[in-house]
Order: structure tokens, then C-alpha cells, then sequence
């Protein structure tokens, strides 16, 4: 069903509005004697095969099809065997591109080069993750977007007319909520709603009454359950660990815990618990520094309950993180620290720090001037710590919380004397 009611013009396309209209970039290019090297990144089921479809249409050029999860680059060779039966050229397009190795990427470079061949190749990860630089320079990467519930509804409008068709003696016919559903549970790819479609009516041709009706039940009962997008090993699941963490760093606890749902449902219990422990220590930090001992303890709960009760001690760790106080003071310090130590000379420890546990080092000097904190008042004397090079280095700032403030008033009222 997908492939019947594939679109032969840019005008029959739904979705992409950003690429496809008045003045926009691939309407603009179809308007151009020559078409550039391209490269689709985006979900399956967003057009990306069926635009370059009508890209070798527009171009009048021979148009070849490979997916790189099965072929190889003996297929791009036979490919361009084929140049001479076509005066334009010839368009490539490369399906799932990542799966060509780094050298089987390099190779196509001598194909796309002398411009006999245009490739337009189609990703569903991050191009600038999984795509050798040499071709990713010498091309135009293009974005494509998940297709709006409101667009795909006429996607399949136009599948029930085709499928109809199938039927000449009896009617099919969706009702309004079936279409809907679809179209919501379809999870933005046009594919799976239109194959949908005609699962829904397989599933019900065995009837022998005039009409076939697909009510919402039918069309729940033939959906997939759900609709979301959640690769371990794909760019998506990166974008969810971000949006997971940033969430809660930027106290929204019901954003951070739809994320962490989004996280469990696709089975990944190690990076929800990883990222916690993290948030802890990197966004919540001294403001609260319990949190750090409450979000381990909810995370051994988690790993020792296994999914699904793992769910419910998380949880309450990513609420207690979303609403506890924020402070990234001690990211920032050992950032800022490490770069210096990385980067710079920081000179020579001080002899008095040095250690002093053996026979000749004070003939050496080591640890002859060190003062011992504990033998003052307050538990606090006054001395150089930090290298010569770096004495006045200031690598922790205090975050303005209750916790940090507490400790410098502390320290100030002891340090004044």
C-alpha cells in the first residue's frame, strides 16, 4: 500500500513544509537544470525515498536504488556500468548510508566527483555522526521532520480511495476516530499509518456483508501500541538523554519524567541510572548535597527491583532532582582545573606539601614549613597550597544557594581571624 500510493509530484507530498513550497530549497532545486549531491536525514516514513523519486524524474536522469545495509561496492560499480545508456547521468540513491564503512564511503568519492553521478544518499542518524567528512563537504545534508498527525490524515484518505478500489462490489469505509487513531499512533511516518490502513481492512474482508466499516476498536486492535521512536544505538536516544537531563536542570519535573518514561519504555534502565548519578553531582551539586545520597540509593533500588518496579524509585529520583536547589559549582571548578593541568604549566607542588614520610626529606627541604591545620584554633591556619605559578588560581565560585552560602559565611567568619 505504501508503494500504490507513493507521490510522483512534489504537490503530492505531505509534510516537509520547510523543504517543499514557494521559495523553499528542494522546490527551488527541482526548478534547477542540476541537482547536487544530497544527503536525507531523518524518521522512516517521511518521503525521503519518494523525493529522490521525483528528483531523477525532474532531472531526466537514470535512477538507481541500493540500500548499504545489503549492498556493497561491486553494486555501486554495476551501477555506474550503466552511465552510458543515460545521456544526463545517473542518480544514486543510497539508502542507510551509516552502514557503509569509512573506506566503502571513500570509494564513492571517485563516482560523485566527475559529476556523472549524482548520489542522494538517506540516513535515519545524525549525518555528521555517521557520514565520512569528504562526502558530507560535497553535499547539501537536508532535514526531514516527522509528519504531522494532520498531514497524514490525508495520506490516509487517499489509501482508503485506492484501497476502495481493491473492492469493487463492497465499500470501505473508516470512521473519523479510526483515521484519527491512526494518524496519532502512527508516530509521524506515513508508512506505517498507510500500512495500517490496510491491515485494518485485511483484517476484516472476511466478512461477507456489502461494507466493510473500520471503527476506532478495529483500528486500535491493528495499530502497533506504540508509536515512539526509541533506538538504544540511534541518534533519537541521544536526543532523549539530553532532553532528559536538561529537563531536570532546568527544574521541569513533569518534562524530566515524561523523558524518563520515554527512556524505560525502550528498555533502557542502565542510561536512566547512569544519568541520574550524574545530575546529582553536575546540576544539583552543593545546593543539595544529599541529593547524590538519595539518587544512589533510588538507583541500587531500581537495579536490584529490575523493570517494571524500577520505575517507581526512579521516579522519585528525578523528582527529588527536578525540585531540589540547582548548583554547578563543582563541575565547574574541576573543568576549569583539569584545563589548566591539560593545558598549561602549573609549576611545581609546594615543598612544604610535598611528602615528608622519609629519610632525607627534610635534608630536601620536604615538609619542613607545613603547618598542621588541626593544631590551631578552629581547626585552621593560613598557608599557601596551590603551586607558585597558580597561587591566586580561584577554581571554585560559590553557587547563591542556602547550602554554599552557609559554608562561606562559616569560613569567612573563621578565615577573618
Amino acid at each position: 500500500m505504501a508503494e500504490r500510493i507513493r507521490p510522483t509530484t512534489l504537490d503530492e507530498v505531505v509534510g516537509q513544509s520547510h523543504l517543499i513550497g514557494e521559495d523553499k530549497i528542494l522546490t527551488n532545486i527541482l526548478k534547477s537544470d542540476k541537482i547536487p549531491n544530497m544527503i536525507f536525514y531523518g524518521p522512516s516514513g517521511t518521503g525521503k525515498t519518494t523525493i529522490a523519486n521525483i528528483c531523477a524524474k525532474e532531472a531526466k536522469r537514470g535512477f538507481y536504488k541500493l540500500n548499504a545495509t545489503t549492498a556493497g561496492l561491486k553494486d555501486v560499480r554495476d551501477v555506474v556500468e550503466k552511465l552510458e545508456f543515460h545521456e544526463n547521468g545517473i542518480l544514486l540513491y543510497l539508502d542507510e548510508i551509516q552502514n557503509f564503512n569509512k573506506k566503502q564511503q571513500q570509494s564513492l568519492l571517485e563516482y560523485i566527483e566527475n559529476g556523472k553521478i549524482t548520489l542522494i544518499a538517506s540516513t535515519t542518524e545524525n549525518p555528521h555522526f555517521y557520514i565520512y567528512n569528504a562526502i558530507l563537504s560535497r553535499s547539501t545534508v537536508l532535514e526531514f521532520k516527522k509528519i504531522e498527525p494532520l498531514q497524514i490524515k490525508k495520506a490516509i484518505e487517499r489509501a482508503v480511495k485506492i484501497i476502495d478500489d481493491d473492492y469493487p462490489d463492497r465499500k470501505i469505509l473508516f470512521d473519523k476516530d479510526a483515521i484519527e487513531h491512526i494518524a496519532n499512533a502512527s508516530g509521524g511516518d506515513v508508512r506505517k499509518a498507510v500500512n495500517a490502513v490496510e491491515v485494518c481492512v485485511l483484517s476484516q474482508s472476511y466478512t461477507l456483508s456489502e461494507t466493510i466499516n473500520i471503527t476506532l476498536d478495529i483500528a486500535v486492535e491493528c495499530t502497533q501500541t506504540s508509536s515512539l521512536v526509541h533506538d538504544k544505538n540511534g541518534d533519537s536516544h541521544y536526543d532523549v538523554i539530553s532532553a532528559f537531563q536538561k529537563s531536570i536542570r532546568g527544574s521541569d519535573a513533569n518534562a524530566a519524567i515524561h523523558y524518563l518514561a520515554r527512556l524505560l519504555s525502550g528498555g533502557d534502565l542502565i542510561t536512566a541510572c547512569r544519568r541520574l548519578l550524574v545530575i546529582a553531582s553536575e546540576d544539583v551539586g552543593l545546593a543539595y548535597p544529599n541529593a547524590v545520597v538519595i539518587t544512589k540509593a533510588c538507583v541500587d533500588s531500581a537495579l536490584q527491583l529490575g523493570l517494571p518496579e524500577a520505575r517507581i524509585p526512579l521516579a522519585e529520583a528525578v523528582i527529588l532532582l527536578a525540585s531540589a536547589p540547582k548548583s554547578n559549582s563543582a563541575i565547574c571548578a574541576i573543568d576549569e582545573a583539569m584545563s589548566d593541568v591539560e593545558n598549561i604549566d602549573t609549576g611545581d607542588i609546594p615543598l612544604h606539601l610535598k611528602d615528608s614520610h622519609y629519610q632525607g626529606a627534610k635534608s630536601l627541604g620536604r615538609g619542613v614549613e607545613y603547618k598542621y591545620p588541626h593544631a590551631y584554633k578552629n581547626n585552621y591556619v593560613k598557608q599557601q597550597y596551590l603551586p607558585d605559578k597558580i597561587k591566586d588560581k580561584k577554581y571554585y565560585n560559590r553557587g547563591d544557594n542556602k547550602t554554599e552560602n552557609s559554608f562561606y559565611a562559616y569560613w569567612k567568619d573563621i578565615k577573618k581571624d
